[in-house]
């Protein structure tokens, strides 16, 4: 009964929360759907989940978070996806904006710095019968064993754009990643058209640092 009674409580809280998202400008039906069926609660420290259906970031190890859901949906909306394309998604974190990417239909890859959150990200989303592919690395290099990809999702925010991962779109591939300082990043979404890009530039978001090569914290100054 108690089992009953916390999906059923969860459920109300998901359909509160994608309410509050549609409020707010999200569009997307299929955006929404996957929002409504993914149980956010799973992706949180047990501390927290009374609170994963707030529409607000919230703390995972290492010092990250998960994304405020409205982040994450914009996000996602953004990247205009068709079921079946190839999707490459720097920063696991706790593996909600994957489990997102795959309720859409995506041929999901994501890269993620740090092992331990990479290893808890595979469990949860093992567990939940999310089948994708994981790698521990640094993720502003991309992944390019499996290059070009249709979208690429950046969920930390980047002092630049990396080139590699603007190398890495297929013909038609859009780029999602935050851009600017480390306090506050613009949103920009750059589309590849033959052997140029098209940029644009939408609102202004918060994120964690992306560390990396071509990220924060260049790891080759401190050698």
């Amino acid at each position: 009964m108690l089992h009953q009674y916390n999906e059923h409580k969860y459920r109300h809280r998901r359909n509160k929360l994608v309410s509050g998202l549609k409020d707010k400008g999200i569009t997307s039906g299929e955006v929404l759907s996957a929002i409504a069926r993914i149980p956010r609660h799973e992706f949180v420290d047990t501390a927290f989940a009374d609170r994963a259906y707030e529409d607000s970031a919230l703390p995972i190890d290492m010092k990250q978070t998960i994304s405020q859901p409205f982040t994450v949906a914009k996000q996602t909306e953004m990247l205009q996806l068709v079921p079946g394309e190839k999707v490459l998604e720097i920063g696991t974190g706790s593996g909600y904006q994957a489990a997102i990417l795959l309720e859409l239909g995506a041929e999901v890859y994501t890269v993620e710095r740090h092992r331990l959150l990479y290893e808890r990200a595979r469990e949860i989303l093992h567990r939940l019968d999310y089948r994708l592919m994981m790698k521990c690395g640094d993720g502003t290099e991309g992944w390019p064993a499996y290059a070009p990809y249709n979208g690429i999702v950046v969920t930390a925010g980047a002092p630049v754009v990396p080139e590699a991962l603007v190398q890495q779109l297929s013909e038609g591939g859009r780029l999602v990643i935050p851009v600017g300082d480390e306090t506050r990043q613009a949103m920009h979404r750059i589309t590849r058209e033959g052997d140029d890009f098209h940029e644009e530039i939408f609102e202004d978001y918060k994120f964690v640092p992306l560390i990396g090569r071509s990220g924060w914290n260049n790891p080759e100054a401190d050698s």
